[in-house]
């Protein structure tokens, strides 16, 4: 469109007029690449634009006729003005629609040395300068008001995706729930199941054990095998059940750094491989937080105890098991703010191998684990009691290990979960 416009004052008298056709072919090109030119120089790519449009109108101008101030070019300082208009805000606008009307007026000073300015003349003039104005406020307020509709529709798009993205999230943890529901119960049943017979193997493996062992020692030995396979399975039963079971929790108003600490004490006092470095980061003077501290402490202990073995077990594949440290733990407590409700965020970070990327997702789920002795119920129950504690818990990216972060609500805002019935 801006080739035919330019093309058609190109054919338009006088024609033989070779400034006029090379002024106009600059104004043609400046307007093609006057986006490239802007992309190339973003901070003053604008304001050269409008000034290099001004200059090119007044030298249309000095080459339209013997007096510039009368030529009938004069609309052009009309296309520096609306470009203004279209980049930049009022105040910017009325500047360089100043600095328009006053190039054009420029063209007074030598006319004036051969003829007389009239009233008549003056108003004439006027009238062009006002037009000049009017069109940079008319345009500058459409360009405005689509700017404005453009950055709402940009928010609304934001808000939009990040509803889509919780809603997504909410959906995927619905599922789950679902999925743990039904798993609840199933493995409720199973372990009722399994538990009483299971008392009579054990029973009756003790005695043959007590009896066998003296007179037939390689019997009283497979007596012994049958006896602690039936604990290990009594042991393995007992986590179904308190996975399946609901939980009843006793809140009441505790320091969170005090139950890490105890947390992490008892692991460490547990733990019988190679030691491992624990570093502290505790916000000063954190406010308490309501939560069950038997159920919380299993949390901890849990987290814990997983990052020790995973930096274990990646010491072992490497080689590298030694009496040195062979990794770190990071444990850090501050202020948060989830969905509105704040709270303390316990941070832990191990030096281990990490979570691959493919059970990021299904960490949490039952039955799964990285551990080759595991069975998977661990997590669960962890995603469980902080889901009760109205928390959150999630697999943070970082930069080597694994890094799980828990969020507990403050004090006020801590309301339990209705409890359901007992299966």
């Amino acid at each position: 469109m801006w080739l035919v416009f330019l093309g058609g004052l190109a054919i338009l008298p006088p024609v033989d007029e070779l400034h006029k056709q090379v002024i106009l072919l600059a104004i043609g090109v400046l307007q093609l690449f006057e986006r490239r030119f802007i992309a190339l120089l973003p901070r003053l790519g604008r304001h050269y634009v409008v000034l290099l449009k001004i200059m090119l109108a007044a030298l249309l101008l000095s080459h339209s006729g013997a007096l510039e101030i009368n030529s009938s070019y004069n609309p052009i300082f009309d296309l520096p003005v609306v470009t203004a208009a279209l980049y930049f805000g009022p105040l910017s606008t009325l500047l360089w629609t100043l600095l328009a009307s006053a190039a054009y007026c420029s063209f007074l000073l030598p006319a004036l040395q051969e003829y007389e300015l009239t009233a008549s003349g003056i108003s004439e003039l006027a009238i062009r300068v006002l037009f000049f104005f009017l069109a940079a406020t008319v345009v500058n307020r459409i360009a405005t008001e689509n700017r404005r509709q453009v950055l709402r529709y940009q928010k609304l798009a934001e808000q939009m995706a990040e509803t889509n993205r919780r809603l997504e999230l909410i959906q995927a943890e619905a599922r789950r729930t679902e999925r743990l529901a039904a798993l609840g119960q199933l493995s409720a049943g199973l372990a009722h199941e399994i538990r009483n017979p299971l008392g009579i193997i054990r029973g009756s493996a003790e005695m043959l054990s007590q009896r066998l062992l003296s007179a037939e020692p390689l019997a009283g030995e497979l007596a012994g095998y049958i006896l602690s396979e039936a604990n290990r399975l009594s042991a393995l039963v007992s986590r179904f059940l308190d996975f399946a079971r609901p939980l009843q929790l006793e809140l009441s108003l505790q320091s969170l750094p005090e139950l890490v600490d105890r947390a992490l004490q008892a692991v460490a006092a547990n733990w019988s491989g190679p030691p491992v470095n624990v570093l502290r980061d505790y916000t000063a003077d954190l406010p308490p937080v309501s939560l069950d501290v038997s159920f919380c402490e299993q949390v901890f202990v849990n987290l814990a105890q997983n990052a020790y073995e995973a930096m274990s077990e990646q010491a072992k594949s490497e080689q590298a098991v030694s009496s040195k440290a062979v990794g770190t733990l990071r444990v850090s407590i501050g202020p948060a703010e989830r969905n509105g409700r704040r709270g303390l965020e316990v941070r832990m970070e191990d030096s281990g191998p990490g979570v691959s990327a493919e059970l990021r997702e299904q960490i949490f789920n039952p039955f799964v684990t990285t551990k080759k002795t595991g069975v998977g119920l661990g997590l669960s129950l962890v995603s469980k009691i902080v889901d009760e504690h109205r928390g959150s818990i999630e697999l943070a990216n970082a930069a080597g290990g694994a890094c799980f972060v828990v969020f507990l609500p403050l004090a006020e805002q801590a309301v339990p979960l209705p409890q359901a019935p007992a299966l």
